[in-house]
């Protein structure tokens, strides 16, 4: 008998598994995608919004049918453009918020950028006005001195182009090479300034 109460006893504390409540985790999952659809909506409406902002840009021009010869060349990505000197204040304008590899090519006439999958644009010489090496753009950083960091001029507004070649060690010869191109446009030598005279 004792046994048998025993038994019953023991019987009585163990309890059945609790049952799965599978509405609530229903409901869960239902409510988390309904929360990442809403953010991910607020950043596109976001995007548009700076977009139609920007919408006094000009669209940057094309390149020439001929470009002249290749001075510099470089493989790498796009990180996206900025307000001169205000690397979060993103350009989304004309297609240039949008992050891309990137072919660039440095002739006598400018910089052509070709990214496949997005829309290419060209830098004419004469809107050029420096480059530099930075960590950071748009949002995006690096190691310091890891990006190529083009300034140039759209319309009325100065712009910064962020680059990253495949190969870092050609990111001075950029720089040297832009700086240059811009003291010629910027200040003629003095035989012209002579002979102007």
């Amino acid at each position: 008998m004792a046994g048998l109460a025993g038994f019953a006893g023991l019987a009585a504390e163990q309890k059945s598994q609790d049952v799965t409540d599978w509405a609530a985790r229903i409901g869960w999952v239902v409510g988390l995608l309904l929360v990442i659809a809403l953010v991910y909506w607020l950043m596109r409406e976001g995007w548009k919004w700076r977009g139609t902002l920007q919408g006094d840009l000009p669209e940057p021009p094309r390149a020439p049918a001929e470009p002249g010869d290749p001075e510099l060349s470089m493989s790498g990505r796009y990180h996206g453009s900025t307000t001169a000197g205000q690397w979060l204040d993103r350009i989304v304008a004309h297609g240039l918020g949008t992050r891309s590899r990137a072919e660039l090519t440095l002739t006598d006439r400018g910089v052509h950028v070709v990214r496949p999958g997005a829309r290419d644009f060209f830098i004419p010489a004469a809107q050029l006005r420096g480059a530099r090496l930075d960590k950071g753009i748009a949002g995006k950083v690096l190691a310091e001195g890891g990006l190529l960091v083009i300034t140039w001029q759209l319309g009325e507004k100065l712009i910064d182009s962020g680059f990253r070649s495949d190969h870092a060690a050609e990111h001075p010869a950029w720089v040297d090479a832009l700086s240059s191109a811009d003291n010629d446009q910027n200040h003629p030598s003095n035989q012209t300034e002579g002979a102007e005279r």
